[in-house]
């Protein structure tokens, strides 16, 4: 007698219920929200410009093209009340950029001398170390600012009493004064003095580093770099006959005359981010130096080589691996802080974006271009690190 057999794959398919479906299921899911997120966007953008049309704000960037009617305290760029609001935005955009880029050079100098001093044996410089650590990033960056710009720029002495350093720069509460430099026919071949001496320098590090990995022969790569990128702009400057002059700044009955200015307000948020973010640099590179095996330093030190040059040499190339990863966060928080600068006056992107919207009330555009310019300069600083953080990687055999 033959018996009926039922596959019960089959019978489980044809009893369930397509809503049972995982992968109907997800598929479902992702379109709602897809619909929501479609129509939360259209409520937004139907929104505003509902109420730009009230208000009687023409939407749009054909702003940028007006005449701007104020003046911008520092700029890079040549630029005065006729310019442009987009001309405007430009010098912004640069001095947020100087602030970026000398902050970060500068606390990541610090940042390492500190943290690698936290980790002295002497007993000074370690507590000293530590103390720095812990008042800076324990005291709110907009507060740092303002130490710098209230309570200790603004209290030095008025242009006409303007303290005299080395090599004609004065030091007043109006900034710092220093000679600037004229070019004159033939400076150009200084400049092109320097690209080279700096490809050059690129070179030799290279192969420098190869020859170590293949002979272990170290070669003095410090002292050669110096001497390319200090004497051969200097040798070709004076063989052309020195081609450029100085305008020197001249201390005056009421003020500094000639030379050029740093005024106060960059100096305070320079200062100030440089030091409050050194802070946590300090921190993440004494991790960093902690994470390193310290096998590898009895090793190196069972070698014969010196404390400083196993610091150097053997400890801190590997604690980079570490220290990268978290150092991106800090330059990212430095970059976006240098938006604090409108606190005291300083004509950054923020600053100058604020004054363009008092004036023409285009708020949306120009949260959009703040939007798009830090996202970017994120973006690209990330993508930098990222790009150091793959090249100092373990390769692996």
């Amino acid at each position: 007698m033959a018996i009926g057999v039922t596959n019960a794959p089959e019978r489980s398919r044809s009893s369930g219920s397509i809503i049972n479906d995982p992968q109907v299921r997800g598929i479902f899911y992702q379109a709602i929200t897809i619909i929501i997120l479609a129509a939360l966007i259209y409520w937004i953008v139907d929104n505003t410009v509902d109420n730009l049309r009230r208000a009687n704000i023409a939407s749009g960037y054909d702003f940028v093209r007006s005449r701007a009617g104020f003046d911008v305290g520092q700029s890079l760029i040549s630029f005065t009340s006729d310019s442009t609001y987009g001309r405007a935005l430009l010098v912004g955009f640069i001095n947020t950029l100087l602030v970026a880029i000398t902050g970060i050079i500068t606390a990541t100098i610090i940042g390492f001398i500190v943290g690698i001093g936290r980790l002295s044996h002497n007993w000074i410089i370690a507590k000293l170390s530590l103390a720095y650590v812990e008042v800076f990033r324990n005291i709110p960056p907009l507060l740092v600012i303002f130490f710098w710009y209230s309570g200790v720029l603004s209290i030095l002495p008025q242009a006409r009493d303007a303290l005299a350093l080395p090599f004609d720069i004065f030091l007043s509460n109006r900034g710092v004064a220093f000679p600037r430099p004229i070019a004159e026919e033939g400076a150009e071949y200084t400049l092109l003095a320097f690209v080279i001496a700096v490809a050059a320098s690129v070179f030799f590090a290279r192969y420098a580093r190869q020859r170590q990995l293949a002979t272990g022969e170290r070669l003095p790569v410090l002292w050669t770099v110096l001497g390319l990128i200090i004497g051969l702009p200097l040798v070709t400057f004076l063989v052309t006959g020195a081609p450029i002059t100085f305008d020197i700044p001249v201390a005056g009955k009421f003020n500094l005359t000639g030379g050029s200015v740093v005024g106060p307000e960059f100096m305070s948020l320079f200062l100030a981010l440089s030091f409050y973010t050194a802070a946590f640099i300090a921190e993440i590179v004494r991790a960093g130096i902690r994470g390193v095996s310290k096998g590898q330093t009895e090793a190196a030190h069972a070698l014969g080589i010196r404390p400083a040059l196993t610091t150097r040499l053997v400890v801190v190339p590997q604690a980079m691996r570490i220290i990268i990863p978290p150092l991106t966060s800090q330059y990212l928080n430095l970059t976006k802080n240098s938006s604090l600068a409108v606190a005291i006056g300083y004509a950054d992107l923020v600053a100058v974006g604020g004054t363009i919207l008092n004036q023409t009330g285009q708020s949306i555009e120009i949260v959009s271009i703040w939007l798009i310019v830090y996202l970017s300069l994120s973006l690209a600083t990330s993508l930098f690190m990222n790009w150091y953080n793959a090249r100092m990687a373990l390769v692996e055999r």
